[in-house]
């Protein structure tokens, strides 16, 4: 076992949903709220049974951060076998997870090396950096040199999406910046990114389709990827992913991307339908 292990939130999603227990990751999760009826995200609730609970019930869901105790609790257990802990979360400006998290570690400082790093990204953004911390924490690598690893990563990651019910994302009121783009307007999408940890508005399209080849545009501007994935609402590839798929296969030619579904915290978010994809930049090989 890893001397230094890694913890992390429910935002975060995996091509292979077995890694975090193949590779002995804590995953803390987020609630999910419908009216009084409260859902621990990846543990009772998933996106379908989520989908399902928003047409039958009505309700627009929200969603809460672990607790500072919820955290506590997790690091309490790993204190019995590990003195070192690194645990990545979603972008402080999306959510608590953060902030609970760093609380959470002050009283343990001296029982254990617990360092809490804002992601600046969710779902396989963070899953990527998760991937990358606990396969270092497998090689050997100090909790000190896998902080520096996975901050080094943190700006190479790139998401952009459109909504296709904007009514999530202004339900949500975490999202100043990208409130312009809300507005409800008869076939107007808002075309969307994660920049510095936060949701802004990059414009607006009027159409699926548009909305597919903006996303297209956006991944032909990187001449390296790392790695990328498609998020759609739904499992199996939809005809609209397909497409990217395509294109991607003319501009990376032999390489394979997952197509993912993003998961309930995300989905109270950016609502049903929603569509957007994830970049892991590739380094830069120029002399």
């Amino acid at each position: 076992m890893p001397r230094v292990r890694i913890v992390t939130d429910s935002t975060a999603h995996f091509e292979d949903p077995d890694f975090p227990r193949q590779h002995n990751v804590s995953i803390v999760p987020l609630t999910i709220h419908f009216g009084k009826d409260s859902f621990r995200d990846g543990v009772n609730i998933n996106t379908e049974s989520f989908f399902n609970l928003v047409e039958t019930t009505g309700l627009l869901p929200t969603v809460a951060s672990p607790t500072q105790e919820q955290f506590a609790a997790v690091y309490e257990e790993i204190t019995r076998t590990s003195d070192s802990i690194v645990s990545i979360h979603l972008s402080s400006k999306l959510g608590r997870a953060w902030r609970n998290a760093s609380a959470a570690s002050e009283p343990l400082l001296g029982r254990c090396n617990i360092q809490v790093i804002d992601s600046l990204s969710t779902s396989m953004g963070l899953g990527w950096l998760v991937e990358a911390a606990a396969r270092a924490a497998e090689a050997g690598e100090s909790a000190d040199e896998i902080v520096r690893i996975v901050r080094g990563l943190t700006s190479r990651l790139y998401i952009v999406f459109f909504v296709e019910t904007p009514t999530f994302l202004a339900n949500s009121k975490r999202f100043g910046k990208a409130q312009a783009a809300l507005s409800p307007m008869l076939g107007i999408k808002p075309f969307l990114a994660i920049e510095d940890g936060d949701i802004v508005a990059m414009e607006k399209v009027r159409s699926r389709q548009q909305a597919v080849e903006k996303l297209v545009e956006f991944v032909a501007e990187f001449s390296a990827l790392e790695n990328l994935a498609i998020l759609q609402h739904a499992p199996g590839v939809s005809d609209e992913s397909r497409l990217l798929l395509n294109q991607l296969a003319i501009d990376f030619p032999g390489r394979k991307f997952p197509v993912v579904t993003y998961g309930p915290s995300l989905a109270t978010y950016i609502g049903p339908e929603a569509m957007g994809v994830i970049v892991f930049e590739g380094e830069d090989n120029d002399d």
